[in-house]
């Protein structure tokens, strides 16, 4: 059963007051050091809006009235749509929803096991196998297609995951006339433009880059996106002890700057625009200061982010449930289910990153996705808490069995036995007998087997075929087949 949009909030690494110094601090840093822009139409709109731009430098500062000013204009709640409303996602407060992530330029085949490059295959694929899995509640498009050129990506890529999932799409872009095509694309498939803003099952990603810098490319992809209405993450990605200071609260005081900067210039430029708060904090080995993306203190820098998000009422996308480990194993068990946790329980509300990504991201494997469904399902169980009431209470139940008594035939335990508990498809619970009689399967294995069950046997809803045929003729480069 799909448990998106479970409360959270429980988990709080700072208190209000020190919130409050982490959002002073990233005051400071917008007055006094800036963000460096190196798109000359941005440059011109922040001068136009108000905000104190050096030209020569190309470096945009604010002050904390000016800043807050364009972030009280952005939407405190954000509806990202599936193509079917069952798969409707409202974004703010502490709902949490989990999703994909990434651009894995590898997969592990679901065959043979060895590691490839990633196709336009893959993408089909993957939006198929979240597509059956209840507790994956988004894709974002996770794999690169290695055949494709630059110039035909954005809109095959978009295709390959609207066309085998009705849940909501969400991808990186590549170029304007990409982004351009994709959104024609979606009206279409919508019914038209107002129909594709009213129920938008489409949003896309454009980066910020750390320390404090917007990428010219970027940048101009950003502005492209905002303009034509269609919600929009800005996320930076800054390494602790690298791009961004060793210390953690220092990392947060960058990030929160860089993240507010491509929301205000949404603000800005389209007031309303439906953009979130957007972070992707990371660590850095400091034995060979390589890159760390399951490191647990990542899970606690998306806790406090979602902090900061509930602080400035803000909708956030969060970053959680990858790992270093280069196979689904028990590192990747380990490290995945920290992070997803900590941001699940702190109220993050869209988490991506969280189902199938390997090997710091760069990779991808089939079997990983039903595992991180299982894990999804079991931090969405802590999320939910346990309900406390008269009933759940159970004095009545209590007199009723009595001393030597059992609950197993009683009422209420048929009432609650499906709700209470969290129920894995890939853990085996069973005695080691019963194990041995099953085939003695690790869960790799039987995760496996699972997905392939999943991609010979699932069918999501199709889009319809004259649109299909609509699309092929207006777009000789979509690949459909």
């Amino acid at each position: 059963m799909n448990q998106g949009g479970v409360e959270g909030g429980s988990y709080k690494p700072f208190t209000t007051s020190q919130i409050e110094m982490l959002h002073k601090a990233s005051m400071k840093v917008f007055e006094e050091v800036g963000m460096e822009v190196h798109s000359q139409r941005a440059l011109e709109i922040f001068f136009a809006a108000g905000a104190e731009v050096d030209f020569s430098t190309k470096r945009v500062r604010a002050s904390e009235e000016w800043i807050m000013n364009l972030v009280k204009k952005a939407p405190s709640q954000v509806t990202l749509c599936g193509r079917e409303e069952k798969n409707d996602l409202v974004l703010g407060g502490k709902r949490v929803y989990l999703g994909t992530g990434g651009t894995a330029l590898n997969v592990l085949d679901i065959d043979t096991g060895i590691r490839r490059r990633t196709t336009l295959s893959d993408v089909r694929q993957t939006a198929k196998l979240v597509d059956a899995l209840d507790n994956v509640h988004f894709f974002v498009l996770p794999v690169y297609p290695s055949e494709l050129s630059k110039e035909t990506v954005d809109i095959n890529r978009f295709y390959a995951g609207i066309s085998n999932t009705s849940k909501h799409v969400m991808g990186g872009v590549y170029s304007i006339e990409g982004v351009r095509k994709v959104i024609r694309m979606a009206e279409e498939i919508a019914g038209g433009k107002e129909a594709l803003r009213k129920r938008p099952f489409i949003s896309m990603i454009t980066n910020i880059m750390s320390p404090l810098k917007m990428d010219g490319t970027y940048t101009d992809l950003m502005l492209e996106v905002i303009e034509a209405g269609i919600p929009l993450a800005t996320p930076p990605a800054p390494i602790a002890g690298a791009t961004s200071p060793v210390t953690l609260a220092g990392t947060l005081v960058q990030l929160n700057v860089e993240a507010l900067s491509g929301l205000v210039l949404a603000q800005i430029v389209n007031p309303g625009t439906p953009v979130l708060y957007s972070v992707v904090p990371t660590t850095a080995d400091m034995r060979t200061m390589g890159f760390l993306f399951g490191a647990v203190e990542n899970g606690i820098m998306n806790a406090v982010c979602a902090q900061l998000a509930q602080y400035y009422d803000l909708p956030i996308y969060a970053t959680a449930g990858v790992t270093e480990s280069k196979l689904p194993d028990v590192q990747s068990g380990y490290e995945k289910m920290s992070t997803s946790m900590l941001a699940a329980l702190a109220g993050a509300n869209y988490i991506h990153d969280a189902v199938g990504l390997i090997e710091s991201g760069l990779s991808v494997a089939y079997e990983q996705y039903v595992i991180d469904d299982e894990i999804n399902g079991m931090v969405l169980r802590a999320v939910r808490g346990i309900e406390i009431n008269e009933e759940t209470l159970s004095l009545e139940v209590i007199k009723r069995v009595g001393p030597g008594g059992n609950y197993i035939a009683d009422e209420q335990t048929y009432q609650y036995m499906r709700s209470e508990f969290f129920m894995p498809k890939v853990a085996d619970r069973s005695p080691v007998t019963i194990w041995e009689t099953n085939g003695a399967m690790d869960g790799r294995e039987k995760a496996r087997r699972i997905a392939k069950d999943i991609l010979a046997n699932h069918s999501p809803t199709p889009i319809n075929q004259a649109i299909v045929e609509l699309l092929k003729a207006r777009n000789p480069e979509l690949v459909t087949d």
